[in-house]
């Protein structure tokens, strides 16, 4: 790592009980970075976990910086607390549950310093080496619409892993750059998203200001996707209904909050009767509660 000042880039990773995937992506971190012609520090920000995360980064990685949070802050304000903290010109934000490949995040940064002013995001893959979606458009009623009822992530109407740089809405928060000036321009995450649309309720605020959102596909990080979640399924659905209605709150008019409503009630009864009439008492249970969240 060079030693130059003021440093270039703070990595900040958040996380929640995922020691063995905190570990793997803290060292392919230090491995990808190890030539690296650029000074850089790594910030983990760990909510609260109880499998040993703390002890292994000590022990493990003692050069980085650890926030250590007495209780699970969610994933916005860990990110927060991380861009504060950072003494970096430019800022990665990185899910525990990612391993970058070689160059990742050298492009990245050569990327956006070309391209200031903006967020950029790299193309996300499977373990297997296969595209995952993490980019596409603001969610619109056309395009919640498909999301909840026309499987829209899966026909690629609402989400994109295109094959060249675009410009776009959002990128996803699993791996995301920007220039710390910009951050600090009114741009840190809501705090009251606990997770899921933070990203996007970020891209667009940060659009309303002027600033542009890349998928830069030249760069490429395994995403292994939910390594912080216990429940893979309930969670983010719950999640979802909080992070969609919140953000229509934000950001549009009540007309606009009433038609999602009704959307997500429709699609909160649709579960709850393929749930009951398939003998799926979780899909039936899941979204019984999700629809008690529709107010």
């Amino acid at each position: 790592m060079s030693c130059t000042s003021p440093m270039d880039l703070s990595i900040i990773i958040t996380s929640r009980n995922t020691r063995e995937l905190l570990s793997r992506c803290v060292s392919r971190v230090y491995q990808t970075l190890k030539n690296a012609d650029f000074s850089f520090e790594i910030i983990v920000a760990d909510n609260a976990s109880t499998d040993g995360s703390r002890s292994m980064l000590q022990k493990k990685f003692n050069t980085v910086v650890l926030i250590a949070n007495k209780t699970n802050v969610g994933f916005g304000k860990a990110n927060n607390q991380g861009i504060r903290k950072s003494k970096g010109e430019y800022i990665v934000l990185l899910n525990s549950d990612t391993e970058v490949l070689p160059h990742a995040v050298q492009k990245l940064l050569s990327f956006s310093r070309s391209h200031r002013n903006c967020f950029v995001g790299p193309k996300l893959v499977n373990p297997d080496g296969s595209a995952q979606t993490s980019c596409g458009p603001f969610f619109t009623i056309p395009v919640i619409f498909a999301i909840l009822f026309l499987k829209g992530d899966i026909f690629g109407v609402t989400r994109w892993s295109p094959n060249s740089t675009k410009k776009v809405d959002w990128v996803s928060g699993a791996c995301l750059i920007a220039p710390k000036k910009v951050f600090l321009d009114g741009l840190l995450f809501d705090e009251d998203i606990f997770m899921y649309m933070d990203e996007i309720d970020l891209l667009y605020r940060a659009r309303k200001k002027g600033y542009a959102a890349y998928f830069y596909p030249e760069s490429t990080v395994v995403h292994l996707g939910s390594g912080s979640s216990i429940d893979k399924r309930k969670g983010p659905i719950l999640n979802i209904f909080r992070g969609f209605q919140l953000f229509y709150r934000k950001h549009f008019p009540g007309w606009r909050l009433l038609v999602l409503r009704g959307m997500l009630q429709c699609k909160a009864f649709l579960g709850i009767f393929i749930g009951y009439m398939t003998g799926n008492r979780e899909l039936q249970t899941t979204y019984e509660e999700a629809s008690r969240l529709v107010h």
